[in-house]
């Protein structure tokens, strides 16, 4: 089976059409639909009544645990994770669950950044190309997106990847540790849509985040020396 992983606060502008699109992309193949939900608005309802299955984290325990969390509650042999506002083309997450359904590899990381997205801000891009370049030097894993937020990762590398829930930048982790760990990695680049609704980024956290990520594993973890 194929769970598809979304974590959203107040997304009710876009999880219909998100599901809607997962649903075409997955048609005929035994899939769910599982989503860690801390909305103001009326998400988890639309989200249910599309047949998604929702756990409600509220008050909100911020972005990492909603994604620890919705990675522990999915039941497939593989998950796909996207964020859900529309940014992240559903029709491609079959490719991505096939390359570790079929053991060719353990994770794949869809990088929006083959070149710079028109729908993404110039000081996005410039952060994101500095996080890469960042976790090469001192992780030694190479990766052009350490943020994507789609990604396919195998049950036993959930399973066995334990990650710091706390605070922002979880891909980061999800991203370096299970390349230390040994788990096999592939790269594919996907394009990059425009956002339907509000950002709830908070741009200055998740940067100071990211670098205490990478800094930590690059000097804690064995494999990274």
């Amino acid at each position: 089976m194929i769970s598809v992983a979304m974590i959203t606060m107040n997304e009710e502008k876009a999880v219909g059409s998100v599901i809607a699109d997962i649903r075409a992309a997955l048609e005929g193949r035994d899939h769910e639909i599982v989503i860690v939900d801390s909305s103001r608005d009326s998400t988890p309802e639309i989200a249910e009544k599309l047949g998604a299955r929702v756990i409600r984290q509220f008050p909100p325990q911020g972005y990492g645990h909603a994604m620890a969390r919705v990675l522990r509650e999915c039941r497939g042999d593989v998950t796909v994770t996207l964020d859900c506002d529309g940014t992240y083309p559903a029709a491609e997450i079959p490719r991505l669950a096939d390359m570790v359904l079929s053991g060719d590899c353990d994770l794949v990381n869809a990088s929006r950044l083959e070149k710079r997205p028109a729908t993404m801000p110039f000081p996005n891009y410039l952060a994101n190309w500095l996080f890469a370049v960042t976790g090469h030097i001192l992780v030694g894993v190479k990766s052009t997106d350490l943020h994507s937020g789609m990604r396919a990762y195998s049950r036993l590398l959930i399973e066995r990847v334990k990650v710091d829930p706390h605070g922002p930048a979880l891909p980061v982790d999800l991203l370096l540790k299970p390349a230390l760990m040994g788990f096999r990695i592939k790269e594919v680049f996907i394009p990059y849509g425009e956002r339907i609704g509000e950002t709830t980024l908070h741009r200055w956290t998740s940067t100071l985040w990211t670098f205490r990520r990478i800094f930590r594993l690059a000097f804690t973890h064995p494999a990274s020396h």
